[in-house]
């Protein structure tokens, strides 16, 4: 009788066909849930793998997540599509039949596979295309040669309005979380202990108002969630935008992926010491971000009169993030570390005190 496979990575490679192909594994960010492999073979054929196994997120989750992002693919989106396994699926179930801690390392990297997942715990394994590109980050966030920054920024705009378009026509099969099953005080009361009680008040204040917020097929939908220049890569020939990583994808306000490009808009102009010319800066930057949204879906003016409840909503979210991270890793939040999004939402200061002196 053949032996089983040991280890999700073996596993892996025969139900994605990467035998032959070389596997390394990608260095994982603070907070990070997956492990990520990135496949080549001969220099042409370039896929991503991920392997998760966290542990609190079911079948379920993995299989509307690829579910969404395949059907983008299809339709035209710029995002990095998921490839189905040789049985067809987009998600597969498998199980470690061995500690990870005997499995061989891949080859070339010093990371053992198929850590994610001990003896007989379940990970959900997918295999996305690589978005043509790379990280504006990787490129000292130098944009491509002979080209305005401009256009990187309309490019940005425009590669989330198409997502957002789409996402207003998609009927799932499988159904990612709705933002209040998350964000909502019952959980975040057990999350975050009762020493900050000033920053779990604001909170509550924030959610009630998010609460009272019109939920309309045009400004609420299945949002990406984490829609920034660590998600997406720049094609530096032409200027393309190709998301991927929609792993915390769920039904939220539009507003918010444009809020959260607002926030991460900020290191242009981080290190000007004139207010107003910061002000100028971000003005100057959302209009191009807001010119190329604008030339896939609408975005009504009533709804960006907003920006500043839904940048809170992206702080919120930050903080929740942090103190999620801790409790994964048996580890209390250091206060400094959230200090000045605490006292933005304690005291009320909009922008996420990007415009005070």
């Amino acid at each position: 009788m053949e032996d089983k496979k040991t280890n999700i990575l073996d596993q892996a490679k025969e139900l994605y066909e990467l035998n032959g192909y070389e596997l390394h594994a990608v260095s994982g960010h603070e907070g990070g849930r997956n492990e990520i492999y990135i496949c080549t073979l001969g220099g042409e054929k370039k896929y991503v793998l991920r392997i998760s196994a966290t542990g609190d997120r079911t079948e379920e989750d993995y299989l509307a997540e690829t579910e969404f992002v395949h059907y983008l693919a299809e339709k035209g989106a710029p995002v990095a599509d998921v490839i189905p396994s040789k049985c067809g699926k987009l998600v597969e179930r498998m199980i470690a039949e061995q500690d990870a801690a005997t499995e061989s390392a891949v080859a070339g990297d010093n990371a053992v596979a198929g850590d994610a997942a001990a003896a007989g715990m379940p990970a959900f394994v997918s295999l996305f295309a690589f978005a043509k590109g790379m990280l504006m980050y990787d490129n000292g966030y130098r944009y491509r040669e002979g080209a305005p920054l401009t256009e990187y920024f309309y490019n940005t705009g425009k590669a989330l309005g198409a997502i957002h378009r789409m996402a207003k026509d998609f009927t799932p099969k499988h159904r990612r979380p709705d933002y209040f099953d998350k964000f909502n005080m019952d959980y975040i009361g057990q999350l975050i202990p009762d020493e900050f009680a000033e920053l779990k008040a604001a909170i509550a204040d924030r959610i009630r108002q998010f609460t009272e917020l019109p939920q309309t097929l045009d400004n609420y939908g299945l949002v990406h969630f984490d829609f920034c220049d660590g998600n997406y890569h720049v094609d530096m020939s032409n200027g393309d935008v190709t998301a991927f990583d929609f792993d915390n994808c769920c039904y939220c306000w539009y507003m918010f992926d444009l809020a959260h490009l607002w926030t991460h808009g900020v290191g242009w102009f981080q290190h000007e010491s004139d207010v107003n010319r910061r002000r100028q800066g971000m003005d100057w930057y959302f209009s191009y971000i807001l010119d190329g949204y604008r030339s896939e879906t609408a975005v009504s003016e009533e709804e960006l009169s907003k920006l500043t409840l839904y940048i809170d909503m992206t702080i919120i979210e930050s903080i929740v993030d942090e103190f999620e991270c801790a409790a994964r890793e048996g580890e209390d939040v250091d206060p400094e570390d959230i200090e000045d999004d605490a006292e933005c939402l304690i005291n009320g200061i909009p922008y996420g005190g990007f415009f005070e002196e």
